[in-house]
């Protein structure tokens, strides 16, 4: 079953959304986001309407209201079945009610249950969150904006209180009803030296003589019938840098929002190892889902989802060491391999499976990735070729949670290499399963990179990991740090650390590192998190 998302009533009829507005703000490797969704009842009757809508895997909500007819209501942290029985009350007085909660399938997928709308009611939607921003082979900073959640292939017997099971209308693109704007600020303390972006931008400007800040705007009249694409080039990336966020002078100290927070940015140079690894067991699984031969986006003349993976497939069978093993399999409602077991590359294996590539077609139904992964790790390992697998799919699977739960019951004896192909792809599923088996994802959403990003995850998969990373601090005697990320000891070659801290004690801003930043808590970047407004 299909099912896409959208804004919709409890008969899962169309609720007219009439504008969108995005605020952006980037500071280093984090943005806040902050967007107002306005829409209206236009029925004669009261209606329940739900909002469902993307979000990236490594994105924080913190904040959320509604104007409801001049009324701000103001969204507060409670316990899931508190929080249900309280909307549940609200609805059956008549009251306006809002629920914003995470979709218990997947991580990428929020659900918010907008209450009761009056005949002719106005609501303004206003969702803040915050994310940190992925690097791309060349060390740009990528932002994305996705236009839609792509619909999701639903097994069996899933549950019935998935957000994921909603409906959406689908309408012309020069009947969509409403438009986009976006206004972004971005700021790093070694300057900016470049901003890229796949749609027109009225404006961009560039504040100061160091460039350490930049505004842009999204050209008027923007359909949002595609992503939207940020590309962010600074001029010293592989610097270290620290920010650190003041506490909220009106919350007790001691607690999360009362003292100072710190983000410490690490993307180090390493060198590449010479001579790299040419062992390893190499296997691709393919997408051959139904959703595969849809187009990677909405623009006119765009690449079929299949053909990219193809390509992308190809390229990297190409550039498997020799000497090496390898395989390729194809899963949908069903699973195929090209060999029984994993072979020697060769000139002739490598020739077998291209002319079996060209062959692959969006043919084997839908998106059930469990089967060829169990498969996968129930084979026997070869000696001296540890087990390297790359994952080709556009994440239309709803059962997200049980997949990175199999890959991380075996991340002890191989790792992930994953790529999101088209646009919309999950990045719960993408990012979910490289992170817990220690490889990298990649998103493909058109040629311009394709090569490059392929390459690189290649390049990773044949470099050793840098090990043992651990981080001291230096702190003055009366200040220490209370470390919040989890412990990461690897790194990849080409690959960024961020670790967050919380800082005790008394702040001494005299001695603040030389690449810092101080941030005020109201500014509105990555480390604001108020929680009394969830």
């Amino acid at each position: 079953m299909v099912c896409p998302c959208g804004l919709l009533t409890r008969q899962e009829e169309p609720v007219p959304l009439k504008s969108i507005s995005v605020t952006l703000s980037i500071c280093e490797f984090v943005a806040g986001v902050s967007a107002t969704l306005n829409y209206e009842n236009e029925e004669k009757v009261p209606l329940e309407a739900f909002f469902v809508f993307p979000m990236d895997e490594d994105s924080a909500v913190y904040s959320f209201e509604a104007m409801v007819d001049g009324k701000k209501i103001m969204a507060e942290l409670q316990d899931k079945m508190k929080a249900h029985s309280d909307y549940e009350d609200a609805i059956s007085q008549g009251h306006q009610a809002f629920l914003l909660e995470e979709d218990k399938c997947s991580r990428d997928v929020f659900c918010c249950n907008v209450g009761n709308l009056q005949p002719g009611s106005k609501a303004e939607l206003t969702l803040k969150y915050v994310q940190e921003l992925p690097l791309e082979a060349d060390g740009a900073l990528r932002y994305v904006l996705p236009a839609i959640l792509n619909p999701r292939y639903e097994l069996s017997g899933w549950p019935e209180d998935s957000c994921l099971k909603m409906k959406t209308p689908v309408v012309p693109l020069e009947d969509l009803p409403y438009t986009l704007s976006m206004v972004a600020t971005i700021s790093s303390q070694h300057g900016i030296q470049n901003i890229q972006c796949n749609c027109p931008l009225s404006l961009i400007e560039y504040l100061g003589d160091d460039k350490t800040s930049a505004q842009i705007t999204l050209a008027d009249g923007h359909k949002f019938d595609r992503d939207v694409e940020l590309l962010i080039y600074y001029s010293e990336v592989h610097t270290p840098s620290v920010a650190v966020e003041m506490g909220k002078p009106t919350t007790k100290p001691d607690c999360l929002m009362g003292d100072p927070c710190a983000m410490v940015s690490f993307y180090p140079n390493i060198p590449e190892a010479q001579p790299p690894i040419t062992r390893g067991e190499f296997v691709f699984l393919m997408d051959r889902s139904g959703s595969m031969q849809c187009p990677m986006s909405k623009q006119n003349k765009s690449q079929l989802r299949i053909e990219a993976a193809k390509e992308t497939l190809t390229l990297l069978l190409k550039s498997l060491p020799m000497g090496c093993y390898f395989n390729v399999y194809g899963f949908g409602s069903r699973y195929e391999a090209f060999f029984p077991r994993s072979v020697r590359y060769t000139q002739l294996t490598m020739e077998q499976a291209l002319r079996r590539v060209k062959l692959m077609r969006a043919d084997l139904g839908g998106t059930e990735i469990l089967a060829p992964l169990k498969n996968i790790y129930s084979g026997h390992s070869i000696r001296g070729h540890p087990l390297q697998l790359f994952v080709f799919t556009d994440g239309e699977v709803i059962d997200t949670f049980s997949v990175i739960d199999e890959v991380q019951s075996n991340s002890l004896r191989h790792r992930c290499f994953s790529f999101g192909i088209g646009e919309g792809a999950s990045t719960s599923l993408i990012k979910g399963i490289a992170r817990v088996a220690g490889g990298t994802s990649e998103f493909i959403t058109g040629n311009d990179r394709m090569q490059s990003k392929a390459l690189r995850a290649l390049k990773r998969s044949l470099q050793p990991l840098v090990e043992d990373v651990c981080l001291s601090w230096d702190l003055p005697r009366d200040l220490s740090a209370n470390v919040l990320s989890p412990e990461q000891t690897v790194i990849f070659r080409g690959q960024r650390l961020i670790v967050y801290a919380q800082l005790t004690g008394m702040m001494p801003f005299s001695h603040s590192p030389p690449c810092s930043q101080v941030l005020s808590p109201d500014q509105g970047h990555g480390l604001q998190a108020d929680s009394s407004e969830r």
